[in-house]
């Protein structure tokens, strides 16, 4: 079934020229030289109200540290941010606690980021704690109806982590995350960690909650198929750049980008007619230490030319609502193989 896009034109989420350095020593002897690591460069993009955009690419591209600085749980090196008209960036710590409303996460390791020392209850009831929105009795029963709410027994309140299994853990980080009414939540792989018969359950709940509750996601993951199932559109990452970006029907079906056709190719039951074109792309990933000049990408194409090692390509409307940073795009229905028999 085609899904629809957008479902508002009303931009939620603005972000603008974002750049996230790392500065890490080198392996010298005096270990004196240090190493800017372009983990985010130069990323630009919009997130619609009410949909869900999903985040792919290979482990170290960046999708996770986008993230977090958009929500500043890490700080950009260079950039803005706009959430609602109002560039984040600018805002001290007492406008981003009060930002934390409207703005949430729900993180990768679902043990991780709950406290052991804590209650399920003291864990999502903190939330009406740190911004006192809830008296003592409110808060008991706000939370016993956030856990029935993500399917959780709400008598389970005063039981702790380790008592509950790893889905039942993420269903507590939803719970948290939902707590305060968020218009916004960023999901930072929250499946990844999770059996293939439980990430079914939690993205059918996020499903759920997200036109319940008339939510916008940024949904990051590595599985294509997972993203494919909730995104309405999807970027695709490389290397701290955002390579292709286009509704989810559209990316999957017509992949104009030469790096997300390679990366469709290998996932079985995608697409019959890249399942047959499969690409096995040479070579590693370049160290965001050291990127490639020109499109990042490069030194893995298969159709790459001098042009590409020049020329940074940007990201350009291709076709409607379908945007690619290359400079010989795929045509609807081409694939790689086809361009390289015909080079």
């Amino acid at each position: 079934m085609k899904k629809e896009f957008p479902h508002s034109s009303e931009v939620l989420v603005e972000i603008k020229g974002l750049k996230k350095h790392f500065i890490v020593k080198g392996g010298g002897y005096f270990k004196k030289e240090k190493k800017i690591v372009k983990a985010i460069d130069s990323v630009n993009l919009e997130i619609f109200k009410g949909e869900t955009l999903g985040l792919v690419g290979e482990s170290g591209c960046g999708k996770s540290t986008l993230g977090k600085n958009l929500l500043r749980l890490q700080e950009p090196t260079a950039g803005e941010v706009y959430f609602k008209g109002q560039n984040i960036l600018n805002h001290n710590k007492k406008e981003i606690r009060r930002l934390r409303k409207d703005i949430q996460i729900i993180y990768q390791d679902p043990f991780g980021s709950l406290n052991p020392r804590f209650t399920i209850g003291q864990i999502i009831g903190e939330m009406f704690d740190i911004h006192g929105i809830a008296s003592k009795e409110e808060k008991v029963n706000k939370v016993r109806a956030l856990l029935e709410l993500v399917g959780l027994d709400s008598n389970r309140i005063n039981d702790y982590p380790h008592q509950f299994s790893g889905g039942q853990r993420q269903r507590v980080g939803i719970a948290r995350a939902l707590a305060l009414n968020p218009e916004f939540i960023v999901a930072d792989e929250p499946v990844s960690a999770l059996d293939v018969s439980v990430q079914a359950q939690i993205i059918n709940l996020l499903m759920r909650l997200k036109k319940e509750f008339g939510l916008t996601l940024l949904f990051i993951a590595h599985g294509l198929n997972v993203v494919r199932h909730i995104s309405d559109r999807v970027g695709v990452m490389y290397l701290g750049r955002i390579v292709e970006l286009a509704p989810t029907d559209q990316l999957f079906d017509h992949p104009g980008h030469p790096y997300t056709a390679a990366l469709l190719s290998t996932v079985p039951d995608v697409d019959q007619r890249l399942k047959n074109e499969r690409i096995v792309l040479r070579g590693e990933v370049p160290s965001p230490a050291n990127p490639p000049t020109g499109c990042h990408f490069r030194t893995r194409c298969p159709i790459a030319t001098e042009k590409c090692s020049a020329i940074t390509p940007q990201l350009n409307e291709v076709r409607k609502q379908h945007f690619i940073a290359c400079h010989y795009p795929l045509n609807i229905g081409q694939s790689l193989k086809s361009m390289l028999s015909n080079s």
